[in-house]
């Protein structure tokens, strides 16, 4: 036993301790560099923009771009963010661009002879209102939805009948029509009054502004938001509607007939657009209209209809706008509606809206101390006041 502990405190001795490891530092990988040469060449002087060229020093290639101030420019409808993928470790690293300076330069080989065109500019010139119509509905046929296919394709068929064959077949059809004296003075009545089309001579005050000619055959399969949402049973936030239309929208509720409740929640969906498109071309309602979606095919309507001046509605164009509304209101309220809700939707005081009332050849009752407009027929309207001509001195 004395023998063995000798020959282990000999190993021991022999055998110094171990020493500690030293965990080695891992050498960053050296990034291989590209030198370059940039150059700005003016090569035409008429040109306004210039070339930029860079040339990867050791090639025969040359980026050419006219794109010299940089995608930041452009309109930012995205950021820029570059990838790099390193094959070795199998990482993929996502960095951001400072201040979206992207460069779009095209490929030369040096010999190749390539054609006299200038490389486009990214900044285009900005398109006119027509020109951003027919793209989007372009895009719309392509990738739109079925939805936005149908609602393009009723566009186009708007747009086909302003064509000129139409035209000279329509030119053709007047020729042929005999004038009638009533009818004119009828619209010659509602173009100086501004309001929507009316029978004069109508027996019933549902027969005095037709409803189909205000909201047209077409445009009910596009007003169908409220109805679905009713149906549904989902939660909606009745805050983006109008006062006038969160406290009637219980009145669908009493309708048994589906084809009657959904001609009343189209109409409350025609109202909301109505408002929402006088609230989107008015200062004091841009905020609150500003994430509402109007459907195309209306908001088409709506420009013709009630076109802008200077960014804004003609004050002629915003009483048609709610002539429209107010008729709209008496169908809900079945022609004797209360003067309150939709003077707060459409930013108005009650005294000021109740000119536009008797101007539709409303009368104004006060029932338990709340003034009502009622729809007497035959239409009887107040007589327009003509400008004296001042008199030459």
């Amino acid at each position: 036993m004395e023998s063995d502990a000798e020959d282990t405190k000999s190993q021991m001795t022999q055998n110094p301790s171990t020493p500690q490891t030293h965990k080695h530092k891992k050498k960053k990988k050296k990034i291989p560099t590209v030198q370059a040469t940039i150059q700005v060449v003016p090569d035409i002087p008429e040109k306004t923009p210039p070339l930029i060229v860079v040339t990867p020093n050791g090639t025969n290639v040359d980026f050419v771009g006219t794109n010299y101030t940089g995608e930041a420019t452009t309109g930012q409808s995205c950021n820029f963010a570059l990838g790099v993928l390193d094959k070795a470790t199998q990482t993929l690293k996502i960095l951001p661009v400072a201040s979206n300076k992207i460069f779009r330069l095209q490929p030369m080989v040096r010999g190749y002879n390539y054609s006299a065109k200038e490389p486009e500019s990214s900044v285009k010139e900005q398109l006119t209102g027509e020109e951003k119509a027919q793209k989007q509905m372009e895009l719309q046929s392509r990738y739109g939805t079925k939805k936005a296919i149908r609602e393009s394709k009723k566009l186009r068929s708007l747009k086909q009948e302003d064509g000129p064959e139409s035209q000279k077949d329509l030119d053709a059809k007047i020729k042929l029509i005999v004038p009638n004296k009533e009818a004119l003075e009828s619209t010659e009545s509602q173009i100086s009054r501004h309001i929507p089309p009316f029978n004069e001579s109508a027996t019933t005050p549902q027969e005095a502004f037709p409803l189909d000619k205000i909201i047209l055959t077409g445009e009910w399969d596009l007003l169908g938001d409220i109805y679905e949402h009713f149906q549904g049973g989902a939660e909606v936030s009745w805050d983006a509607f109008p006062r006038f239309v969160c406290h009637r929208i219980h009145k669908l509720q009493d309708i048994e007939v589906d084809e009657e409740k959904f001609k009343l929640s189209c109409i409350f969906s025609y109202i909301t657009h109505l408002i929402k498109f006088k609230d989107q071309h008015s200062m004091d309602g841009i905020s609150s209209s500003r994430t509402h979606r109007i459907p195309n095919l209306l908001f088409h309507k709506f420009s013709t209809m009630f076109p802008m001046e200077s960014k804004s509605l003609s004050n002629e164009k915003t009483n048609l706008l709610i002539s429209y509304v107010l008729v709209l209101t008496l169908f809900v309220d079945e022609f004797e509606t209360d003067l309150t809700d939709i003077a707060k939707d459409l930013r108005m005081s009650a005294i000021a809206l109740r000119k536009h009332y008797e101007n539709l050849g409303c009368k104004l009752v006060r029932k338990r101390n709340v003034m009502f407009a009622t729809l007497p027929v035959p239409l009887q309207f107040p007589q327009l006041r003509q400008r004296r001509q001042k008199r030459n001195r």
